[in-house]
């Protein structure tokens, strides 16, 4: 059984399934991909035939390649079940996706690096507009987790109940985007404790950006 990253230290779709492997005990071969350098590694077509989106993360698996981050996160889960990332009750699983959808359908495509890109070179923004946008959109959708953390979690240190979800798992690398942009994160102290916590805890302090051997 092997496993195979494909990532980029500063990609907050790669954290989440760094953290991921980490919680699951998952040793992997980390294969950086430069999202920058020479137009973006991601597009050559060597990466392309394994991921046709050109996105990092993809996870190579025994032969066999899963992309999308969150795609990534269900399929360890069903594959090695402890410690679970998902609630066993069928209600509490899907509050807890919903969190992570959050995070991966409403908050992170709109801050992504295409998207940033776009703005300035096809758009016309300058760097304190592309700022603004990013911070707007993440804004936003902090208020909304900053609620949804209100009804569900049970201790103050985690998304939902009082152990380590996918919605955990998604937050952490969104926060750091959040830094990146120079968001004020006073506004969602519940956000905040959270992230303070789960950032001493073993999984997220090896699969934070500075700690990977492609950071710079």
């Amino acid at each position: 059984m092997s496993f195979r990253l494909y990532t980029y230290w500063r990609s907050s779709a790669a954290y989440r399934v760094r953290i991921a492997l980490g919680l699951k005990g998952l040793a992997y071969e980390s294969v950086p991909r430069h999202l920058l350098r020479d137009g973006g590694e991601q597009r050559r077509p060597d990466y392309l035939a394994l991921n046709p989106q050109g996105f990092v993360p993809a996870l190579e698996h025994d032969g066999t390649v899963i992309t999308q981050s969150l795609a990534i996160c269900e399929y360890l889960e069903e594959r090695f079940p402890a410690p679970p990332l998902l609630p066993s009750v069928a209600t509490e699983r899907a509050a807890v996706r919903a969190m992570a959808l959050a995070v991966a359908c409403d908050i992170h495509p709109l801050n992504n690096l295409r998207v940033l890109q776009y703005l300035k070179a096809d758009l016309g923004q300058d760097d304190a507009g592309v700022v603004r946008w990013a911070q707007h959109w993440i804004s936003r959708g902090f208020d909304a987790l900053e609620e949804l953390i209100a009804r569900h979690s049970r201790d103050g240190r985690h998304c939902f109940g009082d152990v380590v979800t996918l919605a955990d798992v998604f937050l952490v690398p969104q926060v750091t985007n959040a830094r990146r942009v120079q968001l004020d994160l006073a506004p969602w102290p519940r956000i905040v404790a959270i992230t303070a916590h789960l950032e001493s805890l073993p999984a997220f302090m090896a699969a934070r950006p500075d700690a990977q051997p492609d950071a710079e």
